[in-house]
């Protein structure tokens, strides 16, 4: 099973409502996403990713993971 952008999006802005959301890709396997959000403050990188990846519920774990890959970029607004 694949996922799609508006799906990798539905899940993000569920945690993060109030982000600046992009997400790009069009093969269901390796997508990209951008998310700008007031949490991140204060945050190292790591901190940002996982905080996403935790949002994602499981979806890109292990070898049957319904995501295979996904490009992050991820801020505090300026």
């Amino acid at each position: 099973m694949t996922m799609y952008a508006n799906e990798i999006e539905a899940l993000l802005r569920a945690q993060f409502p109030n982000a600046e959301i992009t997400v790009d890709g069009e093969d269901g396997m390796h997508m990209g996403a951008t998310v700008v959000d007031e949490s991140f403050r204060g945050m190292s990188r790591i901190q940002q990713q996982r905080a996403v990846y935790a949002a994602l519920k499981g979806k890109m774990d292990g070898p049957d993971g319904e995501l295979h890959a996904l490009q992050l970029r991820t801020r505090a607004p300026e």
